[in-house]
């Protein structure tokens, strides 16, 4: 019986008719699709994306080499080397982090005491190889002076929230 009853739905075409019935419902209906360059999505406020390192207003970078987001990162995405200036402060010589290894927890934006790394908003970014995703102080640096009033600015309204 239940094969009789496949035979007579392949010959009568039941499942294309009813495929052609779900098409029918739906083509009338607003369309959904966001044309990407030109119109994009709204992002969550906790949205995490590109790493930044922030800088002091007089432009002194933030970064005290404590390397407790080194520590903290369960990748291990991050390397600091640190050394000691003449005045006694520690500052790093080498603070990279590996994009390919983070997995964008934000372990390290919560663990840093003077919110020196930040991960920003901006998700258009790409690299064509290993290296180019590899951030280096410079690259981290110059991402938050391009980005620093979009990062006041999330930084304000979390500071709203708590």
């Amino acid at each position: 019986m239940n094969s009789m009853f496949r035979f007579l739905k392949s010959l009568f075409l039941l499942e294309l008719f009813g495929g052609m019935r779900v098409t029918g419902r739906h083509f009338w209906r607003k369309k959904i699709t966001l044309h990407y360059p030109e119109e994009r999505a709204p992002v969550s406020p906790r949205f995490r994306a590109l790493h930044a390192q922030r800088r002091y207003a007089n432009g002194e970078e933030r970064c005290i080499a404590c390397k407790l987001c080194e520590v903290v990162c369960p990748a291990m995405a991050i390397t600091i080397e640190s050394a000691q200036r003449e005045d006694g402060s520690r500052r790093t010589t080498r603070y990279e982090i590996d994009l390919t290894k983070c997995i964008f927890c934000g372990f390290c934006e919560e663990s840093c005491p003077v919110d020196s790394i930040v991960e920003t908003h901006v998700y258009e970014y790409h690299g064509e190889s290993r290296d180019e995703l590899l951030m280096t102080k410079e690259k981290l640096l110059a991402v938050g002076d391009k980005y620093e009033a979009q990062i006041a600015a999330a930084r304000a309204q979390d500071a709203k929230y708590r």
